[in-house]
């Protein structure tokens, strides 16, 4: 049966919504293909050969070996996935793959080398080529140089349509209301090109140019061919030299600055040769219709609608930097077949295999995202050694980590840490950390977290054991809940304060424990007022919910209720102003009397003084609002009175939310200024966390996804930050002290779990030098229980 080709005259366009599956088969018998790209040939292989009387079509707009882009990179566990599905594919990819090892990084003309990492790659055509093979064998109709008929069309006439039509799909965009995608364009131009040779290493160059930044993506892709020799030419086939792909990326203003949004093909190839002649050895590019683009993140809420589903680039996109287009579209080929094959009908298996997909994406667009963000600003970090420089790209995405790439390559690894100050045997978290008159002797802060326990304001038995156990439990640092300043400065009527010297008292009988019985350990205390986000019941009750009674008025930067149902604030006059002002620093000199180490001022998560910085919640038009400059004032002018009473040799750090995740609100841009504004007026370090600003927040939650912000701080405003937010492992405390992201590690949640988790984690690691003790009634816990018979006895003979 012909089917009508796409635009054909006299085929009407079918309303998108109206497929339905046409069949009650349990399992599709005919299946139509759009794009035949390596997931959609892939997956029309896979489902052939578990049903040879299955009928599918795979339909590609282009002629057979037409292709863009050039070598493609296939992970082990990929591969080990497809060695198991079609061992024929498997067999053909194993005889073109060229393999290495190593990862190059240039940086201001040093190079550095780091091993272990084990890449496969071979050319984007070869694998076309080895999955049109496969396809033919097995009966699959392969049509080129044809436009796949209208989607509505194949749903009525397929039991099955599977759209692979890549990332500018247009069956995705005809079905835009169904599928609800979500594109974002990034800030970065780049070209795919080819080097007539082969790289010896995955290969990352950076060039600082008049312009800007610019860098080199490069990765062999076929090695020489046997006899070849390093000095000739090439002039023959491509297989004969080796080939490498090479992409060049800068960011878009980089890119018009140079001219390159005005140079065609042919000049922009001969750029970037010269740009990166040392690299390629003075050999040329070459294109293949390459052009300057924008990467686009592709995130879809549905990958299925009746008999239709997407696959590959069509449902999800992630960063060539990570190398994983291919790679999850053969994933996903080798998931969807294998769903069709385990579910009693198709719409479960669509179903299973979005829940089995879709969670392995989102982990790899996570990366994605951290790895192409590192690179949109990899200017701030050409000011670090070039060892550490190269440690912090390979770890750029949170896939690589420091105990990862310690063991990939220990001599690499170990360098940077000498570089860095390491001592022998000591992990990064537990190098010490100074701050104006004070040393932690280590990098581990237990973060803020509300415990909602305290009577009248003052804490009492829970507080002492709460903190004290996280104190005993080793961390360099640990932090107070928020301690208000006053009774209507209270988020709870649970929350704790230091608005009179009772409190002032029962804080002092913790902060003396920690001392005496924690020596070592640092204990601080972070000061804020609640603004429009107080008077609301126990976190347990309700979080940010009114009180059903006893509530007490509420003061803020303007009169704007947190969410609906919230109580509305007063706007705060010039004299109220004054009294919160006063009231913080009174608050100060109690916590100083009480014998802190450190005051952290609570500038974050919409609370009044974080209320004052974001223009989201800030509408004055007196000298406290407007501009930024103008919204930071109160904020700064309470700092200034702290500062003024907190004792010279004792550190003040500040928390800010470094995004208000809401558009309008802070931006990264705006963060940067804040910081740079406290740290002029004397703050020791910022703590960057994000958010809880507004009640319609749209967070990228995710593994330290706080971070980027916290490092950006970091190297534009040159202030300490802590970096807080999803940091849950001792390998990701030490991966981005290493990589020089943040000073100092703030936890939360993985001290609820385990009190002692710092001492866990030197337990872990072997350590046991002066960052941290184990308290002496505790030491016999330094050894992991045995949980299980140890002594039985080894199985000596297997029987068939």
């Amino acid at each position: 049966m012909t089917a009508p080709a796409r635009g054909a005259r006299g085929t009407a366009r079918p309303a998108p919504g109206d497929p339905q599956p046409p069949t009650n088969h349990s399992r599709p018998h005919r299946i139509a293909v759009i794009g035949g790209g390596p997931g959609g040939l892939y997956a029309a292989a896979l489902l052939k050969r578990l049903d040879p009387t299955r009928e599918i079509t795979v339909w590609e707009r282009n002629a057979p070996d037409d292709t863009f882009g050039f070598g493609v990179v296939l992970s082990d566990e990929t591969l080990g996935g497809m060695e198991h599905a079609d061992p024929v594919v498997h067999e053909a990819l194993q005889a073109h793959f060229t393999r290495w090892d190593d990862i190059d990084i240039v940086h201001r003309d040093t190079r550095h080398t780091a091993g272990g990492h084990g890449f496969a790659a071979l050319g984007r055509r070869r694998l076309l080529q080895i999955l049109h093979d496969r396809c033919r064998a097995l009966g699959v109709e392969l049509r080129f140089g044809t436009e796949a008929p209208y989607p509505a069309w194949l749903c009525e006439t397929y039991d099955l349509v599977i759209a692979a039509d890549g990332v500018h799909s247009a069956t995705r965009e005809a079905y835009a209301q169904v599928f609800r995608p979500a594109v974002t364009t990034h800030r970065c131009r780049y070209i795919w090109l080819a080097a007539d040779f082969a790289f010896e290493a995955f290969r990352f160059e950076i060039a600082e140019t008049e312009h800007g930044v610019m860098q080199l993506h490069g990765y062999p892709y076929a090695r020489p061919s046997p006899g070849h020799h390093p000095s000739a030419r090439p002039s023959g086939p491509q297989d004969q030299f080796g080939a490498s792909t090479v992409i060049v990326e800068m960011r878009e203003e980089v890119w018009r600055a140079a001219g390159l949004d005005r140079a065609d093909e042919r000049e922009s190839v001969e750029r970037c040769a010269k740009l990166f002649e040392d690299a390629l050895g003075g050999r040329p590019l070459r294109s293949n219709n390459s052009t300057w683009t924008t990467f686009r993140t592709v995130v879809n809420e549905r990958w299925s609608h009746g008999n239709l589903v997407l696959l590959g680039d069509a449902a999800h996109t992630a960063h060539f930097s990570i190398g994983s287009g291919t790679k999850l579209a053969v994933e996903d080929a080798l998931a969807l077949a294998a769903c069709l094959e385990e579910q009693p009908d198709q719409a479960r298996a669509l179903t299973a295999y979005e829940e089995e997909r879709r969670p392995v994406v989102a982990s790899t667009q996570r990366a994605a995202r951290a790895s192409l963000e590192w690179f949109e600003n990899i200017g701030h970090h050409l000011g670090q050694p070039s060892r550490q420089f190269a440690f912090n790209l390979l770890t750029r995405s949170r896939r690589v980590t420091h105990d990862n790439l310690r063991l990939r390559d220990a001599h690499f690894t170990g360098a940077v840490e000498r570089e860095f100050g390491c001592p022998p045997g000591t992990p990064p978290m537990f190098t010490p950390f100074r701050l104006r008159g004070l040393t932690l002797r280590n990098r581990v802060v237990v973060s803020p977290m509300d415990m909602y326990s305290a009577t009248d304001g003052v804490p009492g038995d829970f507080h002492l054991v709460h903190l004290g156990a996280r104190a005993l439990g080793g961390a360099g640092l640990v932090m107070t809940e928020m301690v208000c300043v006053s009774p209507e400065g209270r988020i709870t009527p649970g929350c704790a304060g230091l608005w009179n010297s009772r409190q002032a008292d029962a804080w002092r009988r913790t902060v003396t424990f920690v001392h005496e019985r924690a020596p070592g350990t640092a204990i601080g205390v972070q000061l804020g007022h609640s603004g429009r986000k107080g008077s609301t019941k126990l976190m347990w009750e309700g979080i940010d919910e009114p009180l059903d009674a006893d509530n007490w008025a509420l003061t803020a930067a303007s009169p704007l209720p947190y969410k609906p149902g919230s109580q509305t604030p007063r706007e705060l006059s010039r004299a109220q102003l004054t009294d919160i002002r006063e009231q913080f620093a009174s608050a100060a000199c109690r916590a100083a009397r009480s014998g802190f180490d450190l005051l952290e001022l609570h500038c974050a998560h919409g609370y009044l003084l974080s209320g004052f910085l974001s223009p989201l919640t800030n509408r004055r038009t007196d000298r406290y609002g407007g501009s930024l400059d103008h919204r930071l004032r109160f904020p700064l002018e309470v700092f200034d009175a702290v500062r003024a009473v907190w004792p010279e040799e004792r550190p003040m750090t500040v928390r800010i939310s470094a995004t208000d995740w809401a558009d309008g609100g802070t931006t990264a841009e705006d963060a940067v200024g804040i910081a740079r504004a406290f740290a002029a007026h004397g703050a020791d370090a910022i703590d960057v966390s994000t958010g809880q600003v507004v009640a319609d927040e749209h967070p990228e939650y995710g593994r330290s996804y706080q971070t980027p912000f916290a490092d950006r701080i970091r190297h534009e405003a040159g202030v300490p930050v802590i970096a807080v937010g999803a940091i849950s492992s001792w390998d990701d405390v030490n991966s981005l002290i290493l990589a020089g992201r943040t000073d100092l590690c703030a936890l939360g949640r993985p001290h609820l779990h385990d009190p002692h988790w710092t001492l866990h984690a030197a337990a872990e690691q072997g350590y046991t030098g002066p960052a941290v003790t184990w308290p002496a009634p505790y030491r016999a816990g330094s050894r992991r229980p045995n949980t299980g018979r140890t002594d039985a006895p080894k199985p000596r003979l297997s029987l068939p």
